[in-house]
């Protein structure tokens, strides 16, 4: 009788186990993988992603293009503007 009850046990015991692991294992196991899965999907897509990062890169490159241009403007318009104040001057 109580060889009975220890086989039912653990015959019902290997009934909730599946790959060797528990039912409650095996739900905490896919809630982790879940919520890593969404913690990947924030940092490829999400508001701090690669994709924001490297549009700023590219955004930050062209500024400093733009930047060089405006200063070569500068000088030009500098130069121009003192040699038109030399002749006025005069």
């Amino acid at each position: 009788m109580f060889q009975e009850v220890e086989i039912e046990e653990e015959r019902d015991s290997l009934d909730n186990r599946w790959l060797g692991f528990s039912l409650r294992t095996l739900v905490l196991i896919l809630v982790g993988i879940f919520l890593f899965g969404f913690y990947l999907g924030i940092l490829l897509f999400g508001e701090n992603s690669l994709e924001v990062l490297n549009r700023l890169y590219k955004e930050k490159r062209s500024l400093q293009l733009e930047k060089r241009e405006l200063q070569q403007e500068n000088q030009r318009l500098q130069k121009e503007y003192f040699e038109l104040f030399q002749i006025i001057g005069d």
